[in-house]
């Protein structure tokens, strides 16, 4: 799963209506469009998968797996995007995608704070790509810290980690 690319600097928060929700089957038709938008693909220096595979992950991996805890974020009622925490080895991760309409909006900051009140397993890891600075950011702003780095291929990720309860 990809850490989002979404740059959330916007403030906007006072209009739109940011929810999270149980992922539905027609979500999983938005994500696959999400993630292949080129800029998010350049941003996240993740390669998307085939509409095959990604129907295949999503529905055994992700939402087959009974530990992954995985929420749909919604603006106004639209899917917007994903929020998803696993287990990686004795790690727990936290991944999210928002699709580019939602991206510096202010959205995936409250749709974050919204997700890390359900997600209560700490310390909780994420580790986006390092040129993604936006999610880098955002992570900081909800109280993750940078721990170092981790190679993901032959791109550099920041490994960031939230402590405590």
């Amino acid at each position: 799963m990809s850490d989002d690319n979404a740059d959330n600097t916007g403030d906007a928060g006072d209009v739109e209506d940011v929810q999270l929700r149980d992922v539905t089957e027609a979500d999983l038709e938005v994500f696959l469009a999400y993630e292949h938008d080129p800029e998010a693909v350049r941003r996240s220096r993740f390669t998307p998968r085939p509409r095959a595979a990604f129907m295949t992950h999503w529905k055994e991996r992700v939402l087959g797996d009974d530990t992954c805890h995985v929420l749909t974020v919604t603006v106004d009622g639209d899917p917007a995007g994903s929020l998803v925490a696993w287990w990686e080895g004795e790690r727990r991760f936290i991944g999210y995608w928002l699709g580019r309409p939602y991206w510096a909006r202010g959205i995936g900051s409250r749709a974050l704070a919204l997700f890390l009140r359900r997600e209560k397993t700490r310390p909780l890891y994420a580790d986006p790509f390092h040129g993604n600075t936006a999610s880098v950011r955002l992570l900081e702003k909800h109280g993750f810290r940078r721990t170092g780095t981790v190679r993901h291929g032959e791109d550099e990720h920041i490994m960031l980690v939230l402590d405590g309860a």
